[in-house]
């Protein structure tokens, strides 16, 4: 990818991290690892790939309102896959 998609901090604390992931079509996160466990909670509709770092590609639907948690540790890259903008609310516990 050559476009990283927009991260905004709406909230930091010593106890969460609060970030709005703005998204355009192909935009992605960038490979990281997630140092916390973590929820994702979509602010549209959209599609993603998620990338891991031995390359396996995992697709998702995500529907706007409905989240998912992950624990710490996760390494990968996202991808809107989608034809429009797309955005999610990432909450960490830190």
């Amino acid at each position: 990818m050559t476009t990283i998609a927009r991260a905004t901090v709406q909230h930091e604390d010593e106890r969460v991290r609060v970030t709005r992931w703005d998204f355009q079509p192909q935009e992605s996160t960038g490979r990281h690892v997630h140092a916390y466990d973590y929820f994702v909670v979509p602010v549209n509709d959209g599609q993603t790939d998620v990338i891991t770092p031995d390359g396996t590609v995992t697709s998702s639907q995500l529907r706007a309102g409905e989240s998912y948690a992950r624990p710490a540790g996760g390494e990968h890259e996202v991808v809107n896959t989608g034809a429009s903008a797309l955005a999610f609310v990432e909450i960490e516990l830190k």
